[in-house]
């Protein structure tokens, strides 16, 4: 699936029937979603996220503007966001199957129409920038709207597409390209804004003005002022107070997660605010935040902490949210707030109590069936694996192994919920096989499409108990593994995650040949049946491995 984001910020925060149409607009296009609709009082300001194919989230972005244009009018604008018009920014950005380069087109294209359309003077930036002085969002919106009309007159400003010509209602947008951008704020025990704005000079990657003695700017031999730069790449940052927060925050734009990752954000706030008497006292997140950046902070905490990062990813998400104080302000929902978790598929069936699937499976329905119960017992076994690791993790005694029982437990994490989305797929790829055979058949054209369909579907109705069987080696080999090093007292609980990935394996096995019948294409039906048959083999000598030393052992000690 190819999906870009777009984060349009509208210089509106306080009427909902206005930033609340103009997030309607985007989404009234087909395959736009939209994400979160963020406003803020004292800002003034709403951030909306839109995801989807590209072609459909170009057009949402063009409704968005022809409704903020409507509605706002820049000439009464009043907030503590910097802005320079009614719709101030709108950034691409690729989520997945998206590159940089096809942002920068889309923001281009964006940016064309609407100079052309709406008649609003357009600034590309960042990646999308004409040229180097425009890439900094800071350095376009330079003056803000009361300094718009000066700027429009400038031929250096002119802008790139539209008038070069003061619209007081609509002011200007910047259009551009971007990495995925986290707006996040920290939170000091003070309301006074000055303590923040010295933090955020601390971190920012501008850093601030070199200042005399007498505390006027330092310049250099061309008489331009000297700037220290500041501790941490990628980051801008100013301080304000939020009155209906009761804090003062630090406001920062992480423009670059994989230089400075959002706990590195959080920890040198935190140092910087000791060195001054103040504490941090929480953060906020405004708008969406990528997946990985909450589990990096929580593995972060977790390994500060000296416990194992191979707990459910859940777990470490909520490490991070607690760490981070991220509901300090306001209540902080990772369903809502991370992107991949707002785009994931449904998972009805890994979603069920144990009892109502236990149900669904006894109904006289032939899905949920064989490939949903192995996947779901394969994930039991890597499950299995983890809790022995985890519990060996934390025992006193067990210090020297830390690390190898750490990659134990994160390997079998990944595995588990490998197999966890296996238990879904498998019922939706026989949902699309049925599908498939009510197709009609009355013309050539149609049967053609029906046969495709069927050798499509059908290929899907394999390669999904394949990935459970080709699992469960690996998932007895993590139980070995954890076996030989970790608590004796748990070895009957590697030994039983043994047990599951060998019945798993074998469901696994039974269904992969017996749908395989159903594909016409001979040599695609030899190479899975091999592949099918090499993975049952290992899995049935690691099993027998499994047996002799683990349950030999049992037995043993049981005397």
């Amino acid at each position: 699936m190819r999906v870009v984001e777009c984060v349009p910020n509208i210089s509106e925060g306080r009427r909902p029937e206005v930033y609340e149409a103009v997030a309607r607009a985007a989404g009234s296009v087909p395959g736009v979603q939209v994400l979160d609709v963020d406003p803020g009082a004292e800002t003034n300001r709403t951030v909306i996220t839109l995801v989807g194919e590209p072609e459909a989230v170009v057009e949402g972005a063009y409704q968005l503007l022809r409704a903020a244009l409507e509605r706002i009018d820049m000439s009464t604008h009043k907030g503590a966001h910097a802005r320079m018009g009614a719709v101030d920014v709108v950034p691409f950005v690729p989520v997945s199957g998206v590159t940089m380069a096809e942002c920068v087109e889309l923001a281009r294209r964006l940016g064309e129409r609407a100079g052309r359309e709406l008649g609003l003077p357009i600034y590309l930036y960042e990646q999308a920038a004409s040229r180097p002085e425009r890439r900094n969002l800071a350095d376009v919106r330079a003056g803000e709207y009361e300094g718009l009309a000066a700027k429009l007159a400038d031929p250096q400003w002119v802008p790139d597409f539209g008038p070069a010509t003061f619209l007081p209602r609509s002011g200007a947008t910047a259009i551009g390209a971007r990495k995925f951008l986290v707006a996040y704020n920290v939170n000091i025990n003070t309301t006074d804004k000055r303590l923040a704005t010295r933090i955020a000079g601390d971190i920012r990657e501008k850093g601030r003005k070199r200042l005399d003695a007498k505390g006027k700017p330092v310049l250099d031999a061309e008489g331009r002022e000297i700037w220290d730069p500041g501790l941490l790449k990628g980051i801008k940052a100013v301080g304000w107070t939020i009155p209906e927060f009761g804090t003062a925050q630090v406001s920062i734009n992480v423009t670059d997660l994989d230089s400075t990752p959002l706990h590195v954000v959080f920890d040198t706030c935190e140092e910087r605010a000791r060195a001054r008497g103040l504490r941090v006292t929480g953060s906020e997140i405004v708008g969406l935040v990528p997946r990985d950046a909450l589990l990096d902070a929580g593995r972060h905490y977790l390994r500060r902490m000296g416990r194992s990062t191979g707990i459910p990813e859940a777990a470490i998400v909520h490490v991070a949210v607690r760490s981070l104080g991220l509901s300090e302000v306001k209540p902080f929902d990772p369903r809502q707030a991370v992107v991949e978790y707002r785009l994931r598929e449904p998972a009805p069936l890994v979603g069920m109590t144990l009892a109502a699937f236990a149900d669904e499976l006894s109904a006289d329905s032939p899905a949920p069936g064989g490939g949903s119960v192995a996947a779901y017992a394969g994930a039991m076994a890597a499950g299995l694996a983890a809790m022995v690791a985890n519990l060996s993790h934390a025992k006193l005694g067990f210090e020297d192994r830390h690390e190898p029982l750490e990659r134990i437990a994160v390997r079998a994490q990944a595995l588990k919920e490998r197999l966890l989305a296996a238990v879904d797929a498998d019922t939706a790829a026989f949902d699309r096989f049925l599908e498939a055979m009510r197709m009609p058949q009355g013309s050539d054209e149609e049967k053609a499409a029906r046969r495709a369909a069927m050798i499509e579907t059908t290929i899907g109705t394999i390669e999904v108990p394949m990935t459970t069987l080709e699992a469960c080696p690996e998932a007895i080999e993590l139980c070995l593994e954890v076996a030989a090093i970790g608590m004796k007292a748990s070895l009957s609980d590697a030994g039983t995650g043994a047990e599951m990935a060998r019945a798993a394996a074998a469901g696994a096995y039974q269904n992969v040949c017996i749908n395989l019948p159903g594909l016409d294409d001979g040599a695609a039906r030899a190479e899975l049946l091999a592949r099918a048959d090499a993975a049952w083999a290992r899995t049935r000598e690691l099993h027998a491995r499994a047996e002799a030393e683990l349950l030999g052992a049992l037995r043993a000690a049981a005397g």
